[in-house]
């Protein structure tokens, strides 16, 4: 049935030469570094990996990923690698600066932010706009160089959020380079839907999207930039990025190569949902939108809410996300914080005329604590969590288009392996097991718990993992389809341990199709029969009130998929 063609690009990440072999590790997961001559952040970052017990004989090193599950773990790392596990680095590719309309901090705020938080990778991604590309693309990239020197060990990129035409937003970024400026600047003033009118719902809007990614894998090919990625961000927040259009971003540049890799499959901005005067008492993601004459008329009034702080397309089990996921293409989810206004922050928004210098003036002292806002900062609540090759540039977008990604709020877990195996042959996330029909597969999964008190100060307590699994159906003839019928949990388990690494196990038997899993996980606090009815989903997340909706007190994680492919 020709499943397999999207995947080939899963098994081509460690022979290729991008040089990321030999980059150094970062000090805090250099066990050679002693602590007192690492700074507060790195500091803050080792204790991090220490409690995940990802430091030296840890889990990324020795359990699943080093190819052979429960024996001696793998030397921590030679020249920045780790056997044949990885390195599982955390980031956010959504952050707002001052050279936004509707931001106010510098990018060295937020990048020593994320790099306090734990984060090993950001994208600054201040919105598409004429300004924007007129003068804030290339004014922005001296702060961010800046950064990248005084923070070596968080990797920064630079990238802006798209206007899609004809549709939401999305994460735009290259690879650092000569070139970085000139081609985000190309990019935006040709493709981005404000820059050229082009927001509206139409055919000939949809086809400048496309043409936008074909330009990004022109770049690449020409060698003008190493490397380009897209990411749709919010993607049911107002209901007009179709399933068309999502289908025809993901299929516009080659499988492999591909510029549109996934979405957000939890928005940003969660502190919005904390209830009034406490917060916002908004919704969580700040998802709270009707339809409007650009919406996708077939999405139900519920697709406009977060669920237990997901997006309706990821949260659904049998949705939209499984819809693209049983056609056997990569597709995958991350989650990040889309930070403008930080939530309980001190700082206001500095002077300055946006429109004529591309920016606002540095942020000033309000003398005040302002709970209006709904944001946090990289790190603090969402992270994206992503298996690399080593610590590079490079290694963190190879990682991200191979789809090595979980993502959590909260702290919930602090590591997660998967492992699908049969046949002596094993694959982890964004993988795809190629077997005989009829061989016998096993889904193995390491949980490490949250192992200590998150930012918000508090231990939490995963209470229980669940196992979906759908069908691999093929390429679908109406590219509006949103659901996929044979996606379901299949297994959940109650975890209720708070130290020492879960392992769980499940059986698929002898596979006879082409088959997906995946996995998600919760605190246990709130939950509901899912969308598609009990016998798919008997206990998925809750939709969120909107001006109720504590984000703390709902926490899930959720990992991308690993395809089992019998021939």
């Amino acid at each position: 049935m020709g499943h397999s063609h999207g995947h080939g690009h899963h098994h081509h990440g460690h022979d290729h030469g991008h040089g990321h072999e030999h980059a150094p590790l970062p000090a805090a997961f250099d066990t050679s570094v002693p602590d007192e001559a690492l700074t507060p952040e790195q500091q803050s970052r080792r204790s991090l990996l220490r409690r995940a017990g990802l430091l030296g004989a840890g889990l990324a090193a020795g359990s699943v990923l080093s190819g052979t599950a429960g024996t001696a773990p793998a030397a921590a790392a030679t020249n920045g690698r780790r056997g044949k596990g990885f390195l599982w680095l955390a980031g956010d590719h959504h952050i707002h600066t001052q050279y936004s309309s509707d931001g106010k901090y510098r990018v060295v705020d937020q990048v020593r932010q994320g790099a306090k938080h734990g984060m090993d990778w950001l994208v600054i991604t201040d919105h598409g706009s004429a300004t924007h590309a007129k003068i804030g693309v290339e004014k922005v990239n001296p702060d961010i160089q800046q950064a990248r020197a005084a923070y070596e060990d968080t990797l920064v990129f630079q990238g802006l959020e798209w206007n899609i035409p004809a549709a939401e937003h999305g994460t735009v970024f290259v690879h650092p380079g000569k070139n970085e400026v000139s081609v985000l600047k190309q990019f935006e003033t040709d493709y981005d839907g404000s820059v050229k009118g082009a927001s509206g719902n139409s055919p000939a809007n949809e086809a400048l999207a496309v043409a936008g990614l074909a330009f990004l894998s022109d770049q690449v090919k020409r060698r003008k930039v190493q490397d380009a990625l897209m990411l749709a961000n919010h993607p049911a927040r107002r209901g007009v990025d179709s399933p068309h259009e999502i289908r025809a971003w993901r299929d516009a540049t080659p499988a492999g190569h591909q510029i549109a890799v996934g979405f957000e499959g939890a928005p940003g901005h969660q502190a919005a949902g904390l209830p009034a005067p406490l917060g916002m008492g908004r919704a969580r993601g700040i998802y709270d939108n009707n339809p409007s004459a650009d919406s996708f008329a077939g999405y139900p009034l519920e697709s406009y809410r977060t669920w237990g702080g997901f997006d309706w397309m990821t949260s659904t089990v049998g949705g939209l996300w499984d819809s693209l996921l049983a056609e056997g293409k990569p597709w995958w989810i991350t989650a990040n914080s889309d930070s403008h206004q930080v939530y309980a922050d001190t700082a206001a928004r500095g002077g300055g005329d946006f429109n004529a210098g591309g920016r606002y003036d540095d942020p000033v002292y309000a003398g005040k604590i302002d709970v209006t806002q709904g944001d946090y900062w990289p790190g603090y609540y969402s992270r994206t969590h992503v298996g690399s090759d080593g610590f590079s540039y490079a290694a963190v977008m190879d990682g991200i288009r191979a789809g090595r990604i979980w993502v959590d709020h909260g702290q919930l877990i602090s590591g997660l392996d998967v492992r699908v195996s049969g046949g002596s042959r094993w694959a982890t996330l964004g993988g795809a097991l190629h077997v005989r029909k009829g061989t016998k597969v096993t889904l193995t999964v390491d949980v490490a718990p949250a192992g200590g008190p998150n930012w918000a100060g508090f231990v939490p307590n995963l209470a229980r993992v669940d196992v979906i699994q759908g069908d691999v159906t093929g390429e679908v003839k109406d590219k509006d389809t949103f659901t996929a019928p044979t996606a379901k949990v299949v297994k959940s388990y109650e975890v209720n341990k708070s130290t020492g690494t879960v392992r769980l196990t499940y059986d698929l038997g002898n596979v006879d199709r082409p088959v997906y899993v995946r996995l998600r996980g919760t605190d246990g606090r709130r939950s509901a029969v899912g969308a598609m009815g009990a016998a798919v989903d008997p206990a998925g997340p809750a939709l969120d009130v909107v001006g109720d909706a504590d984000p703390w007190l709902d926490l899930w994680f959720y990992s991308n998929p690993v395809w089992v492919l019998p021939s």
